[in-house]
């Protein structure tokens, strides 16, 4: 414990707020550029730098869709039924969208996913509904509230939710109130629903969702229908809507009540509306809709911090708590955001590094089976191609950063297995001592070229029933046999510490998908709480006690690639959010629990990917206590 006389003459700012829930007081609203067409009733998903807008009324019900890049927009693949007041996955992004309900001919059930470039009829809502609300991703969304019968303006506004698992829809808990004119934000876990109209007023009505139930949380200060949102279910924007009149007004909610913040630019409802929890209150977009009259306008939002620069283990005095704090890394809150694109269609490689400095390596190239030499480095933005390998291979180990890495054994033409090693020294690869015996689906421990583990895998390409609880050990020049796990994998995650230290063995194939999690102290294996679900070709970030699982294959019905994330505490495994996109096989290159990456992999039966995405802890504040 620090002394009075250690820290006598530090200066700590006093604040009457905390840092991280006060961006918001300061937040403002800026001109964006145009649609190229102005409507009102339709919807979006993404952020402000990558944004789409679908939908809508011209003169009639419009099935134009605009992809925005952070400065204009540009007309992209239409949908194939032109609807207004129809609803879609906010935290979608530009190329994995969900737009369903609305308005065509009759109240719709339709459901119409994007990929980037078209959009594709896949399973319908089990109710037909228009000016409902949604939220959620393309694998897991959300459909509640709405009008349900045929014919707008008869009533009666509907209390029913519906959940998307990435093929059907089926029935969850109902809203507490049938509403019409609501909007949604936030994960089909982790949702709220602003807002809307009851029959006939205007409501400030709010209500939050758990993933099973609705529950009734604080109100708005103002009623108003048809407005926009942003950010997630602790920590979200309302603005604009219909009050009467059109309002600009913009609310923000901390989790537990709701205070008017900067106001947009122009009154308006009805706009396409992004920035969603992957964003929190920092960025948000609304997009067209009625002034009255049809708007073009798009208004960006952005929040700066109450510090020059919120970070981690900034100390502050809260005046009004009367508390000493400290700003942090809520790992539990944190979500995944979309980054930049590998070059070419990429799996069943590996990677290594930090989010900022990581390298994609080896694998595949394409879904038909073969292997490859390709090496990208990710400078926490982009991807770039560099020296590629010497020997091609796909189903591999690897461990180091991004100056400093080992590849080893896999998987080789036609097929065969290998053991060949090589060191990666942050430009090109050099060959040397090989595995005593050729493994594929293994995995890696090890933050240098010169010292790592290499676990479990598979040593016979041809039946793939030779499963192993082998761990070896690189010198710098030579691998050697050490003490098995005390259970066979492949395919399965592990913690990137260096081996001399605690690490972790978590899920894969025993020959079976496995929940199983095991510790290494440097000489043993220790078996540890499992996992919550088994999964083999995922993703995975961090250290031996804090951790992330994510993405992967199940045996379950097809889609076989889930979105789904877990978090060690060094004790226990807890579900946070979901990926974007399902995916398997893909590369996990970089990070740990608060910082991660993913990229590449197989996003469905035949389809690679070149996706990024990345994970970030939220901020938040910690009281600091004293004895």
């Amino acid at each position: 414990m620090a002394k009075y006389s250690d820290i006598k003459g530090f200066t700590v700012q006093t604040l009457a707020s905390d840092t991280a829930a006060s961006q918001a007081a300061a937040g403002s609203w800026s001109s964006g550029g145009d649609l190229n067409t102005a409507r009102r009733g339709l919807a979006g998903s993404g952020a402000t730098t990558a944004a789409l807008a679908f939908g809508g009324t011209v003169t009639a019900s419009s099935a134009l869709n605009e992809q925005y890049n952070g400065s204009s927009w540009t007309e992209v693949g239409d949908l194939n039924t032109a609807r207004r007041n129809l609803a879609s996955s906010v935290n979608g992004t530009t190329t994995a969208s969900l737009a369903f309900a609305g308005y065509s001919t009759a109240n719709s059930a339709l459901n119409e996913s994007f990929n980037g470039s078209a959009w594709t009829e896949t399973g319908d809502l089990t109710i037909a509904r228009n000016e409902g609300a949604g939220c959620g991703t393309t694998t897991a969304a959300l459909a509640f509230g709405g009008e349900t019968p045929l014919t707008p303006g008869s009533g009666p506004h509907s209390a029913k939710t519906e959940e998307w698992d990435g093929s059907s829809w089926t029935e969850g808990g109902d809203l507490n109130t049938g509403i019409r004119g609501n909007v949604g934000l936030g994960l089909q876990t982790a949702a709220l629903s602003v807002g809307g109209q009851l029959d006939p007023p205007l409501t400030n009505h709010v209500e939050s969702y758990n993933g099973s139930a609705w529950t009734e949380i604080a109100n708005m200060n103002a009623a108003k229908n048809r407005a926009g949102t942003g950010g997630s279910y602790t920590n979200a924007l309302a603005f604009g809507g219909d009050a009467p009149p059109l309002t600009a007004a913009t609310e923000y909610y901390d989790g537990t009540s709701w205070t008017e913040v900067g106001d947009l630019s122009d009154a308006r409802s009805s706009g396409a509306f992004g920035g969603g929890a992957s964003t929190g209150i920092s960025d948000a977009i609304l997009a067209g809709g009625n002034t009255p009259g049809n708007t073009a306008n798009t208004e960006e939002w952005s929040a700066p911090t109450e510090f020059n620069q919120i970070q981690e283990g900034q100390l502050f005095f809260n005046s009004t708590t009367n508390a000493f704090k400290e700003t942090i890394r809520d790992i539990p809150a944190g979500t995944w955001a979309t980054s930049g694109s590998l070059n070419s269609t990429h799996g069943y490689g590996t990677g290594f590094g930090l989010q900022t400095a990581a390298v994609s390596c080896f694998g595949s190239v394409s879904t038909t089976p073969n292997a490859s030499t390709n090496t990208e480095l990710y400078n926490g933005t982009s991807w770039t191609e560099v020296n590629e390998g010497n020997t091609a291979r796909r189903n591999l180990g690897s461990s180091g950063t991004q100056t400093s890495g080992l590849a080893f054994a896999g998987i080789i033409p036609p097929p065969g297995r290998t053991g060949a090693t090589e060191k990666w020294d942050g430009t090109s690869w050099t060959e040397t001592g090989d595995i005593p015996s050729g493994y594929y689906n293994n995995r890696g421990l090890g933050t240098s070229s010169e010292s790592a583990i290499s676990i479990g895998g598979v040593n016979d390409p041809g039946s793939g029933l030779s499963k192993r609880a082998d761990a070896y050990e690189f010198s710098g020049t030579s691998w050697s046999e050490i003490t098995e796990m005390s259970t066979v994998r492949e395919s399965g995650g592990t913690s990137n510490a260096a081996p001399t230290s605690l690490a972790l063995a978590f899920g894969g194939e025993s020959p079976s998908l496995t929940v199983n999690n095991e510790e290494w102290n440097g000489t043993s294996w220790t078996e540890k709480n499992n996992m919550n679900t088994a999964k083999g070709d995922f993703g995975f970030n961090g250290i031996s006690t804090s951790a992330l699982a994510f993405a992967g294959s199940t045996p379950a019905s097809p889609p076989y690639q889930q979105a789904i994330c877990e978090f060690w505490d060094g004790t226990t495994w807890t579900e946070l959010a979901d990926l974007g996109t399902g995916v398997a096989n893909g590369i996990a290159p970089a990070g740990g629990a608060v910082f991660g990456l993913s990229s590449g992999g197989l996003t469905g039966p035949t389809t690679l990917s070149t996706g990024t995405e990345e994970w970030t802890a939220s901020l938040a504040n910690k009281t600091i206590t004293s004895s």
